[in-house]
């Protein structure tokens, strides 16, 4: 990792002192590994920032490749699901983005599958990528691929180093027919 973790926290109608308790617990679990983190915050009061209160937390780790990982986490909206802890919003962001980290690839999990729908929907040379373990929903997402498409990717697990025992998956695609 480079020395350097972004992020932003927003909030809206609620008190600005959310934003403190996102990033401050954010930080308790980033600093252990990196001192130089940036979270900006952004608060919207009044008229302009709608009808539902509401917080979240969105962190980018950038690697010495300049791969860029995210993790992204928001309360649950008023009335739906267990109201969300500042401190816990924070926290479990910021672990998201350790586990991003550790899965290595240069696509996080999030964006798996945009990364395959571009290799299918740009030219018919062979495409390679680096990804992580699959998620379940990139996993579905090729099914989808397959049935609509008809294209196939080679998946071909690659051991990333000697310091790291992970695996990381490449992903050639096939040609068409």
């Amino acid at each position: 990792m480079t020395p350097l973790t972004l992020g932003c926290r927003y909030s809206v109608r609620v008190s600005p002192q959310m934003a403190n308790r996102i990033v401050d617990s954010a930080r308790s679990i980033l600093n252990k590994f990196i001192p130089d983190i940036y979270i900006y915050t952004d608060h919207m009061k009044g008229i302009n920032s709608g009808k539902s209160p509401g917080f979240g937390l969105s962190l980018v780790a950038e690697t010495t490749n300049g791969t860029f990982l995210s993790a992204e986490l928001t309360s649950n909206p008023q009335g739906q699901g267990a109201a969300v802890l500042p401190e816990d919003l924070g926290r479990n962001c910021a672990k998201l983005l350790l586990e991003e980290i550790y899965r290595g690839g240069c696509v996080d999990s999030t964006n798996q599958s945009l990364a395959l729908l571009f290799m299918t929907l740009g030219q018919q040379d062979v495409s390679k990528v680096l990804l992580g373990p699959l998620s379940p929903y990139t996993i579905e997402f090729l099914r989808h691929l397959k049935s609509f498409f008809q294209i196939m990717f080679k998946i071909e697990t690659k051991p990333c180093g000697e310091e790291r025992l992970q695996t990381k998956q490449k992903l050639p695609r096939t040609q068409r027919d």
